[in-house]
Formats: C-alpha cells, sequence, structure tokens
C-alpha cells in the first residue's frame, strides 16, 4: 500500500514550482537559449546530486554556476584543475604553527576551497587521478578527512564539475567510479541563431545584470527533504530497475543492441537517481507520485555516463543517447 504524504509536506512541494520559476528567471538575465540544461541542473540540486558539463570552452559553463550561486545566496569555490594539483590544494591541509605566549607548537588544519555549499570542478579531468579521488568523500559522505579528523562540509553541498569533449591531450578521463558519483552528465550544446545574436548584444555592452537572491540554502534543504517523500509506485519502480537491468551485457536482461554494443552497464546508483530525478519532475509538474514519462525523461542524463561502448560501437556510429533510445523502445 503506498504511503499518502501530509498537509505539511504536500504544502512544501506546492512552493517549489515557483520557486523554480524564480531561479529560472535569475538565470536568464545572463545565460541565453539554454533552458533544458538550467532545468536539468535545478533537477540534480533539488534531488540532492552533482552534475557533470560536457562542452566546448564558451558555452557560459562557468558563469551559470556562479550565477546560481548568487540566486540561490550560496558560498561558491571555483577549483581550476591542472595538472599539477595536489588533494591538499583542494581539501586543505595541515600546517604546525607556534604560540608566541607559550612556545607550543600544534597543527592547524587549514580550509582547503571544496568548503562550499557550491563547487565548481573545472576541467575536472585535467588533473591527476590521486587529485580527482580527494573529491570522491567529499561528494559521497559531504566530509573529508585529514589526518585522522573528519570534516563536515556545510549543506547542501554541490559539486558541479566541466569537461571540454574536444582537446584531451594531456587530460586523465575520470574512472567508471567517479564518474558514478554525478547524478547527470548534460550535454552543453552550442546556442541557437537568434540566441547567439542575443548573447554578442549581451556581452559587448558596458552593463552588468545584477542577480537577486530569490531562495535560501534552508529552503533548498526542506525542499530536498520533502521531495525525498514523493511516492514512487512499485510499477514505475520496475520499470526503472528493467531500464537499468537491460543496460548491462550478457545477462537476463540484456537486449540486442546491449550486447553488440556496450562493454559494461550501469549499477544501482542509477536506478536510485532516475527514482530522485522523477521525484523532482513530478514536484515540479504538482504530482505527489512519480510516472514513467519521468523516469523516461531522467534516462538520458543519468545514463549516458554509466554506460561505455565498445569498439565495434564506435566503428558503427552508434553513441551512448542511440543505445538509450534503443533500450526505452525495448522496455
Amino acid at each position: 500500500m503506498e504511503k499518502q504524504l501530509s498537509d505539511k509536506l504536500k504544502n512544501t512541494l506546492k512552493t517549489l514550482p515557483e520557486i523554480w520559476k524564480k531561479i529560472h528567471a535569475e538565470l536568464d538575465k545572463r545565460i541565453i537559449g539554454q533552458d533544458d540544461l538550467i532545468d536539468e541542473l535545478l533537477t540534480a540540486i533539488f534531488a540532492k546530486g552533482h552534475c557533470l558539463l560536457i562542452g566546448v570552452p564558451g558555452l557560459a559553463k562557468t558563469l551559470l554556476i556562479h550565477t546560481l550561486s548568487e540566486a540561490a545566496d550560496l558560498s561558491f569555490n571555483r577549483i581550476q584543475f591542472t595538472p599539477d594539483m595536489m588533494p591538499g590544494d583542494i581539501i586543505g591541509s595541515e600546517i604546525l604553527e607556534e604560540d608566541a605566549t607559550t612556545g607550543h607548537r600544534k597543527f592547524r588544519f587549514i580550509k582547503g576551497p571544496v568548503f562550499a555549499q557550491l563547487i565548481l570542478a573545472d576541467e575536472i579531468n585535467r588533473t591527476s587521478p590521486k587529485t580527482q579521488a580527494a573529491l570522491l568523500e567529499a561528494m559521497q559522505e559531504k566530509q573529508v578527512t585529514v589526518a585522522g579528523v573528519k570534516y563536515n562540509l556545510e549543506e547542501p553541498f554541490f559539486v558541479l564539475a566541466t569537461q571540454n569533449p574536444i582537446e584531451q591531450e594531456g587530460t586523465y578521463p575520470l574512472p567508471e567510479a567517479q564518474l558514478d558519483r554525478f547524478m547527470f552528465s548534460l550535454n552543453v550544446d552550442y546556442p541557437e541563431f537568434d540566441d547567439e545574436v542575443e548573447l554578442l548584444l549581451q556581452t559587448t555592452q558596458d552593463y552588468q545584470f545584477k542577480i537577486d537572491k530569490v531562495v535560501t540554502a534552508k529552503e533548498i534543504i526542506t525542499l530536498q527533504n520533502a521531495i525525498r517523500h514523493i511516492v514512487v509506485p512499485k510499477s514505475v519502480a520496475e520499470y526503472a530497475v528493467k531500464l537499468v537491468k537491460a543496460s548491462r551485457p550478457n545477462t537476463s536482461f540484456a537486449m540486442e543492441h546491449t550486447n553488440k554494443y556496450l562493454r559494461w552497464g550501469a549499477g544501482p546508483r542509477a536506478c536510485q537517481y532516475l527514482a530522485l530525478a522523477g521525484k523532482v519532475y513530478a514536484a515540479r509538474d504538482h504530482r505527489f507520485n512519480v510516472a514513467i514519462d519521468d523516469i523516461n525523461r531522467a534516462t538520458k542524463p543519468v545514463l549516458r555516463h554509466r554506460i561505455i561502448l565498445n569498439y565495434r560501437a564506435e566503428a558503427d556510429g552508434q553513441s551512448p543517447e542511440k543505445i538509450i533510445d534503443k533500450i526505452i523502445d525495448k522496455i
């Protein structure tokens, strides 16, 4: 029997569409022609997820994230990843200090840039795996550990990472374990013609758009917790699991395209993220139950970085999106 939401939860969830609209309006002041990207980014945030943004330089990925921090009144740090960066440059390090009065020496922890609510991990694939891994604990556990001491990160906490899909020389592709920590992988496309004209006109004048704070960290946390209570009917849960299982080659749920073109499929975390994204979509549409259409809408951003193509797929011109479409059609 499906549980019923309390009136208090329903009233909280009913505020999401209006808050969503306000945030979107503030982002539209600076970001032109990326409405779908903004919606998916907000979906991940209200679902407590991290995002990987993939696009060529100059598509306002950094500006989008910085503007979001202003509209949501969140503390913000940008980390520009480079090949020589060390884990301590991200999480912080201990220094030895001497008390001028007593002469006693003690270690003091100096917090790194990861101690903010919204982290822009710019060009995350430009640093070594050792440094990339420094983000794993922060992303999953919302904490960092230094010299055996745990330091909690302030909630809400999001990592929004960017990658350049073209220039791969001198890069370190993210391992699957870290890719799996990102709820969504979002492709940032070139703007349409009219949008690019508007972009040119807007960004070459001497005027700065003021961003108003339209939502607080407390409101975001309250909505995140309320969204978790939205119901996923068993039939919808079964559908989501079937989609994910169909992405795993050489299993009982695998389809022809899966066995032919994939080396590896999505893990159980994909099922969880499909459900959470579906809950956000439902709340935004004034619903308190997740539908199959909500799961389908989330499938590409959730699965595209979790399925690994083989050499035959590349030779035949296949892409993760094409494979996902085949899986949806089959299921």
